[in-house]
């Protein structure tokens, strides 16, 4: 690769700088880019460069490194976050068959909560069933994603994967100026905590979890960053606690500790 785009069309990219930037996504966040990455990086971090008023990529990766505030954006301009209310419907349907019987509080940590969709579909199905001693810690590592989760608020198009019978006592539908939005009710937007937290960083968790949704995130990770992550989520489930992860992922053979119940579905079990 020479430099993606010549100087009279755009910044010089050239193949140290996207190296560089591999590197740093994978040592801040765990994350593998693919070598076909470049023209998305490109496309991404151009418009940092142009909002600082930096003449190249050079300047930026510099810049970059000299300031944490700047890798918390370069974080978030290079993490791709797909999601819709109620995705993967097997899930929800384990986990409305597993608050049924267990007649105690559920702790559940969406782990990769993006813009609230996860987190708010786990509170919905619970609420609708009448629970509302259930907790949900919500992370992400990119801070823009956890303010829109926070704010709670979505276009009202999104409604259509969620389930009627639970969408009528769960979302109210905007009016007046919040005319085609709607937002969750206060018994979700209170049973959900949002919290920043890089998943290859520190947990600082006081408690263990019944339920942890880890889904469509791994794939971004390396086979050995899989591995400790598994464990690390082993460490902090209850003994007979449950994984869950995406469509597209799976654990390994030799991964010890947990066995499978369903699809993409794993319980903690003794060694």
């Amino acid at each position: 690769m020479g430099s993606l785009l010549n100087p009279t069309d755009g910044f010089v990219f050239t193949p140290t700088d996207f190296a560089f930037i591999r590197e740093r996504i994978f040592a801040l966040a765990g994350i593998r880019l693919s070598e076909q990455k470049d023209k998305m990086v490109y496309s991404r971090l151009s418009r940092r460069i142009r909002e600082l008023g930096l003449k190249d990529f050079s300047q930026y990766l510099l810049h970059l490194d000299g300031d944490k505030g700047e890798q918390v954006l370069f974080i978030n301009a290079l993490t791709t976050n797909k999601t819709q209310f109620f995705r993967e419907g097997h899930h929800f349907e384990f986990l409305a068959e597993l608050a049924m019987e267990h007649p105690g509080p559920l702790r559940i940590w969406s782990s990769a909560c993006s813009t609230g969709e996860e987190p708010y579909s786990i509170a919905a199905q619970l609420v609708s069933m009448g629970r509302l001693n259930d907790r949900i810690l919500a992370t992400d590592l990119n801070t823009q994603v956890l303010a829109s989760a926070e704010s709670g608020l979505y276009d009202v198009n999104e409604a259509s994967s969620i389930p009627n019978a639970i969408l009528k006592h769960t979302f109210l539908k905007g009016k007046g100026r919040s005319k085609g939005l709607m937002q969750p009710r206060s018994a979700l937007r209170e049973r959900i905590t949002f919290r920043q937290l890089n998943l290859i960083g520190p947990w600082p968790f006081k408690q263990d979890f019944d339920v942890i949704f880890c889904r469509n995130v791994m794939i971004y990770f390396d086979r050995p960053t899989q591995k400790k992550l598994v464990e690390r989520f082993s460490q902090h489930l209850k003994m007979g606690g449950y994984l869950l992860l995406g469509h597209a992922e799976g654990l390994e053979k030799d991964q010890r500790g947990f066995c499978s119940i369903g699809k993409t579905i794993y319980q903690k079990v003794a060694l």
